[in-house]
């Protein structure tokens, strides 16, 4: 059988097996599950490996932090060690079970942190698309290997498109103006597709532009378009029964339909039903039988799936494949974990010579909060096959003598009348012991509570009951969440709290609705306050619990720390001056009473089985922090926009266009020495579409310890026709200079990446301008400046005449959001203008749409000269007289009235 013959060439091989197949076979290959084919010797085959950080879900496996802190490392070399660490730990796995362990690993996630309250904003990598592409190519590259031929695993980009809110997710329409979607969006996706180091994709549960994702035509209009090789498109979990679900999007009569439409569209595997795949060949049988789709249709996605498995090898020799298997968790894995860890902690804030630790001023240090002595993980985390704390971290670094320990956390009891409420194995009762409990305060009222009974935490079982046999949330659904909300009386009900949809539900007591007076037994921070006085200084560890208050299907309301972490925070400083926060999270935290008071501030994603060892080696100096924030931190929630607008542009958001002053600025990270920057060159004082301009400087250690800094280097276009970002990276570099060393530092700067996308042609367009170039220390610290002049295309007014004008392609806009193949105004009065029209000669008017008239101004939306008023869809109107240049606006009457194209002649 040619399939087998490994010297024929790959697409002759993946044709000759597909012709052997049954059509009812390549039917049941469009699901998640490919069945085994016995009679050719074909074994089965599934997607869907989850190994974001590091293999998860699967057992004992190397934990690497998040993957917000692996952005924070700034180091693609870095993160592609990660990557290729974790494939060869998939690639073992594989080799042990098979069945339990596939090929085809969901990882990266490359979606820009556009809004950081998505709940799954510790899964990026940045809010800026240039650093999550070479991210994410670089994870990939790691996953994928270097084979020239083979494939250690398959990565999949996750999640195609505009996927940045957990809020109605799976009915929330992402508006993605061509602007946006262009030079925002799509650019965080194609550098790993281009290089070829990704070779799948999953579409995104969200609808883009009025279209669900899963059928947007960018899957075959852009995104394949980056390669000359297969992209195997995969769809995310339930979302194929989504598309016919009336409780979902409803956006197709029938799940035939829906099928049919989604595999036109170039989705190649349906993840539905779990391991069910009747359901998903039963929708294809009726789409093959009502004419929808046609066998070449379903041949040309199985031909997709089978072209990843033969470059993972699976038909070829076993001893010709070059990935040998591996031991899981071994020393080098956890010797990179560390250095991972290590250099995506960022020092934020650095005053008073605290930090580095001096043993001969900090004898003795108290270790305090709710993250000093235990590692959270995360939904994609896999499980840690041990746990370096930082309080251990630290006893080993400073000797266990000189640490002292407070877990800062209030200790309750709930009295009812003279009896207690008791948790423990046993379950949930009144009693006249006195049970306690631990309670740890996430925010928004929702705290756990740890039962000294048992040491577990309380959860409520699947039967309603109370038991105290849990290690803390953990699974999809989080059953260990609660409230204690305060009565008119003073006393306080016990109220559960679950993750699926946030319902708060009564607890019942022996039999009773119970309301408790609540006993504080210890006040966790004036006990905390108590240790760090008698220390030389503290260290306070505080953040998020992965699972509550934001996770996948929960976004977050807002970035503040929870009022108890908050308060702890105050009082161990208001006792020992001497203190370091150390935020802990998967997200930024608007943290501004502590970047005002304390000398030290630092911040760290949930970084993995190794954040102990790291963290102490960063306090202490025996390493320098190598972490620079991938993020901007705001100072309040109130500076950002709706979480369900995506458009940046007009919203003034993320670092490229956000005008006021953040808490700590995209991009920035202190280090334990100082760094003084020299001597800027340009290789060109102009330069063309095409070229490469390098950028060189000197950078020099001026301080007495060595150090690690991350060089950055930003442009800005000082004149366009269009809003252009006040900064944006171009490149970057991270070096490690000993005290008194110098390094002259090179970066190269593709004048291609200055295009915009240009509504007036449709076309990604380098304008003729002048670029500020500005080289530092993060998007805000910049230390030198360069002008570098850009020859490329001057944009001429549009002519109304020469044909049929986008609405889409409009300029500014207000109270309208795209749809489909045009625009939709979302209120009476919305309006869209183009600038820069001319209308020489036009003397009618047309629009393609629906709904109620819409008026043609000019120059101005409210008081501008009418040009004509048209009813879309309907026929010419007549227009004034008028020529030359003008902005036009177009104002709606009536909301859901839709455009797509405006006809002036």
């Amino acid at each position: 059988m040619d399939f087998r013959n490994a010297e024929l060439p790959l697409p002759h091989r993946v044709a000759d097996l597909l012709a052997r197949l049954t059509p009812a076979e390549k039917v049941a290959m469009l699901h998640q599950h490919q069945p085994a084919i016995h009679r050719l010797d074909v074994a089965a085959f599934s997607t869907g490996t989850e190994a974001l950080h590091g293999l998860a879900w699967l057992g004992e496996a190397t934990v690497f932090p998040q993957a917000v802190g692996l952005g924070a490392t700034w180091s693609p070399e870095l993160v592609r060690a990660v990557g290729d660490a974790t494939g060869d730990e998939v690639r073992e796995l594989h080799h042990t079970d098979p069945t339990r362990c596939g090929l085809n690993v969901w990882a990266p996630v490359v979606n820009p942190l556009r809004d950081p309250r998505w709940g799954r904003n510790e899964e990026g990598y940045s809010e800026d698309a240039f650093l999550t592409a070479a991210m994410g190519a670089a994870y990939s590259w790691g996953l994928r290997g270097d084979h020239p031929r083979y494939l250690k695993t398959a990565p999949t980009l996750k999640h195609f498109l505009g996927y940045n809110n957990e809020t109605d997710r799976c009915r929330t329409d992402s508006n993605l103006g061509p602007r946006v979607l262009h030079e925002y969006e799509l650019p965080a996706y194609r550098r790993a597709i281009s290089e070829g180091a990704a070779v799948a994709v999953m579409a995104a549960y969200n609808l883009v532009n009025g279209s669900p994702a899963h059928v947007t035509p960018l899957i075959n209009d852009e995104l394949r378009g980056w390669t000359d090789d297969e992209v195997f498109v995969v769809s995310d979990a339930y979302a194929p029964n989504n598309l016919a679900d009336p409780a979902q999007q409803d956006f197709f009569a029938d799940h035939a339909t829906s099928h049919a439409a989604a595999l036109l569209a170039g989705i190649d595997s349906f993840t539905d039903q779990g391991t069910d795949s009747q359901v998903t060949i039963g929708r294809f049988e009726q789409a093959l039988a009502q004419g929808l789709i046609t066998e070449a249709d379903v041949d040309r996605a199985v031909s997709r799936a089978l072209t990843i498995r033969f470059r993972l090898g699976e038909f070829d020799a076993a001893e010709g494949n070059p990935f040998v298997r591996t031991a899981v968790d071994q020393a080098e894995h956890r010797r990179l974990a560390r250095e991972a860890a290590r250099e995506s902690i960022v020092l934020l804030k650095s005053e008073c010579k605290l930090l580095p630790l001096d043993p001969a001023q900090h004898r003795t240090v108290a270790v305090i909060g709710s993250h000093a002595d235990h590692l959270f993980t995360d939904w994609y985390s896999g499980t840690l096959p041990y746990a370096v704390t930082p309080l251990n971290g630290l006893r080993t670094a400073l000797g266990a003598a000189n640490v002292t320990y407070a877990e800062g956390t209030d200790r309750i009891a709930l009295r009812y009348e003279d009896r207690y409420l008791v948790v423990d194995a046993d379950g949930a009762r009144l009693s006249r012991t006195r049970c306690e409990f631990d309670a740890f305060d996430w925010g928004h009222g929702v705290v756990t509570l740890r039962s000294t009974a048992t040491g577990r935490f309380v959860r409520v079982d699947a039967d309603g009951a109370l038991t105290a046999d849990s290690p803390g949330p953990s699974e999809w659904v989080v059953r260990e969440m609660f409230r204690l909300v305060e009565q008119g009386d003073g006393t306080v009900e016990l109220l559960h709290h679950a993750s699926d949809g946030n319902p708060t539900t009564e607890i019942v007591i022996d039999g009773e609705r119970r309301v408790f007076d609540l006993e504080l037994v210890i006040d966790g921070a004036v006990q905390a306050a108590e240790v760090a006085a008698a220390a030389d200084a503290a260290i306070v560890l505080v953040g998020n619990h992965p699972l509550v208050n934001g996770r996948e299907t929960e976004d977050r309301l807002d970035l503040a720390l929870s009022p108890a972490q908050d308060r702890l925070i105050r009082e161990v400083y208001a006792a020992n001056q001497s203190t370091a926060a150390v935020l802990v999270s998967s997200y930024p935290y608007a943290a501004v009473w502590a970047e005002v008071n304390l000398p030290a501030v630092l911040w760290t994603s949930h970084g993995g089985q190794e954040l102990g060892n790291a963290l102490a080696e960063v306090l202490t100096g025996a390493a320098d922090p190598g972490g620079r924030l991938p993020q901007t931190w705001y100072r309040s929630v109130a500076e950002l926009p709706d979480l369900l607008d995506y458009d940046i542009i007009t919203n003034d958001a993320t670092y490229l266009y956000y005008r006021g002053t953040p808490l700590y600025p995209f991009g920035h990270g202190l280090s334990h020495t100082t760094f003084d920057y020299s001597a800027l060159r340009l290789s060109a004082e102009s330069a063309i579409a095409g070229e490469t301009v390098r950028v060189s400087l000197t950078v020099t250690n001026v301080g007495l310890r060595p150090g690690t800094e991350v060089v950055q280097a930003y442009t800005h276009q000082q004149r366009s026709r269009v809003k252009q970002p006040l900064r944006q990276l171009r490149a970057f570099a991270k070096l490690t200079l000993a005290p008194g060393e110098s390094r002259e530092v090179s970066l190269d700067i593709n004048v291609d990446d200055f295009a915009f996308w240009d509504v007036t042609t449709g076309a990604m367009v380098v304008e003729s301008a002048r670029h500020k170039v500005m080289v530092g220390r993060s998007s805000a610290d910049i230390r030198l400046t360069a002008t570098l002049a850009v020859r490329g295309t001057t944009i001429a007014a549009r002519r109304a005449a020469d044909g049929p004008v986008a609405v889409i392609g409009h300029d500014e806009y207000c109270g309208i959001t795209p749809a489909a193949a045009g625009v939709k105004a979302v209120e009476a009065g919305a309006w869209l203008c183009f600038h820069n029209l001319s209308l020489s000669g036009v003397r009618q008017a047309a629009l393609s749409g629906t709904g109620r008239s819409v008026t043609l101004r000019l120059d101005d939306p409210f008081a501008g000269q009418v040009l004509a008023t048209v009813t879309p869809g309907g026929p010419l109107a007549q227009a004034s007289s008028v020529d030359g240049v003008h902005d036009l606006y177009l104002i709606f009457d009536a909301p859901d009235t839709t455009a797509t194209d405006l006809v002036l002649r």
